[in-house]
């Protein structure tokens, strides 16, 4: 191989240049030329997954095969390699092969990280052991968001492997520190909230629209503590935010039957903290929520919005806890950059680790979510009628299963089954029928119509005011009228993705309280569709 040392390539803004090599190349320059294929895939893959599973890869093996190259990228665990294969494989190929200036093939190979710095498992679910890592001086860092991260050479505990055994599996145990305060027990926190058992993975109906944060809930719950801290996970109402984190909480306690586990709403705690004020008990409140559980739940964190005293108490309670490396999951109905009256310090905390989003399940999805139901609770179902529900009710998973309940009970009363008619029937006031006619198509045809531009525009990548404004609110009502997740309507807008809906979903639903011009378009759109 030349001589000529490797670039690094991650402060460049343009894409790096193939590299001319021979092979097998130096194990030294591994390293370099994975930085620069990260710098490629930086372009393509967005940051949420890009930190997920492009970051823990690591070069580890390079060789020329029948007039390609073959690289060999470490995982942690088989997990991750599957999804890497089913998920980036085409990314991953192609950066590659752009760096090395040949076609490159991928494989992976599960690292062993058992032989790490980690003390050895115990089963005391509390025996302190320190982690394994480089010392600070060795570490690179990139930036990423608000806060920095280790770089892919560097980030290697990751995914602990979720693939069954035979023999039973020794767990890793939570983390402590030797200067912690003793924990008090259970019985002395009568606000805890209960952690319904029904709620795990296995119940959970996995689809496109949920796929990444059922993936990142799983990695959290096999090694808490020490993966995505904080995980924050947001959705609208109704798509399963609060099953991800009940799964979460039985999943921990599972493998850790000792661990200290706290599930509440933030409502919850603000009345506790409110309480705890009150009572003049705030030193025992903030042991409790600082130094007393290894695992904190919240649900709807966007309540403490606003309430300054709960903020202060929070952003404490967030440091203590992250400094002693317990596990923090919070779910909201927005993603943190978008809770109004949030304290920037702990919007940036909420950033810190990963944040994943639920969308409305695509309709396979929702056929899906109803046939498991039915078939858990006993319930006679027609696909038909599945069909049905599934297309009429787009955008909540509790309305959709709640539906399927009230049908139960109708057929139950009147000693009938359930049918097309039955249905039809009981969705009458429910669903409106014009609605249903009302398609991303129709929307885009009258939204080009009304601003007199191309149907064309509204699908390319123009971003002038005079299409970008359109297109957002084509968006916008594509989401309100047809129910469809921001992937599937990024779709039809020449494949943009969930991000860039979502942003415009946002600001075209704040613009309408607060720009004239926005609140009359859309009015007038609406009043012809």
């Amino acid at each position: 191989m030349s001589s000529e040392p490797l670039a690094c390539y991650q402060d460049q803004e343009s894409p790096p240049k193939p590299m001319r090599t021979s092979f097998p190349v130096d194990s030294t320059q591994w390293p370099e030329i994975w930085q620069a294929a990260f710098r490629i895939l930086e372009q393509t893959i967005v940051d949420g997954q890009l930190k997920a599973w492009i970051q823990p890869l690591t070069v580890v093996e390079t060789e020329e095969r029948q007039g390609k190259i073959r690289v060999r990228l470490g995982t942690p665990n088989d997990f991750s390699a599957e999804w890497c294969r089913d998920h980036f494989q085409k990314e991953l190929e192609a950066a590659f092969s752009q760096v090395l200036g040949s076609v490159c093939e991928i494989d992976y190979i599960v690292l062993d990280t058992q032989n790490s710095q980690d003390s050895p498992l115990t089963d005391d679910p509390f025996e302190d052991f320190s982690p394994s890592g480089l010392e600070p001086s060795e570490t690179s860092f990139v930036e990423h968001g608000s806060g920095k991260i280790e770089s892919p050479m560097d980030f290697l505990e990751v995914l602990q492997d979720t693939q069954t055994t035979e023999e039973p599996k020794r767990v890793r145990p939570l983390q402590r520190t030797s200067a912690e305060p003793d924990a008090q027990p259970w019985g002395d926190f009568p606000s805890q909230q209960t952690i319904d058992p029904d709620y795990t993975f296995d119940d959970y109906i996995v689809g496109a629209s949920n796929q990444f944060a059922h993936a990142s809930a799983i990695a959290v719950a096999e090694r808490p503590g020490r993966q995505y801290n904080p995980l924050f996970i947001y959705s609208d109402p109704g798509l399963g935010k609060t099953h991800l984190l009940y799964a979460i909480g039985n999943a921990i306690r599972q493998n850790n039957p000792g661990a200290r586990i706290c599930y509440l709403s933030a409502e919850t705690f603000v009345n506790e903290l409110i309480e705890s004020l009150q009572k003049q008990k705030m030193p025992q409140f903030r042991k409790k929520f600082r130094s007393s559980f290894d695992v904190l739940l919240i649900d709807d964190i966007q309540f403490i919005a606003g309430k300054k005293q709960t903020e202060e108490e929070f952003f404490h309670t967030f440091n203590a806890l992250y400094a002693l490396k317990r596990q923090i999951v919070l779910t909201s109905d927005r993603p943190p950059k978008d809770i109004d009256k949030l304290e920037e310090r702990i919007r940036t905390r909420f950033e810190w680790g990963l944040v994943s989003d639920v969308s409305p399940p695509e309709i396979e999805t929702r056929i899906a979510i109803l046939k498991h139901k039915a078939e858990k609770d006993d319930i006679f179902l027609p696909d038909d009628v599945a069909t049905f529900l599934a297309t009429h009710i787009k955008t909540n998973v509790r309305e959709l299963e709640g539906t399927l309940i009230r049908l139960q009970a109708q057929a139950s009363l009147t000693g009938s089954e359930i049918s097309l008619e039955m249905t039809r029937n009981e969705l009458r006031n429910l669903v409106s029928e014009e609605h249903s006619f009302i398609t991303v198509d129709s929307i885009q045809q009258i939204v080009s119509k009304h601003y007199q531009i191309k149907l064309n525009d509204l699908k390319s990548s123009t971003r002038s005011k005079v299409v970008s404004l359109p297109r957002q609110i084509a968006m916008f009502l594509s989401r309100k009228y047809t129910g469809l997740g921001y992937r599937e309507i990024g779709q039809y807008f020449g494949g943009k993705d969930h991000t860039t809906v979502l942003h415009a979903c946002s600001k075209i639903e704040k613009g309408i309280d607060t720009n004239t011009e926005i609140t009359d378009a859309v009015q007038q759109i609406q009043n012809l569709l």
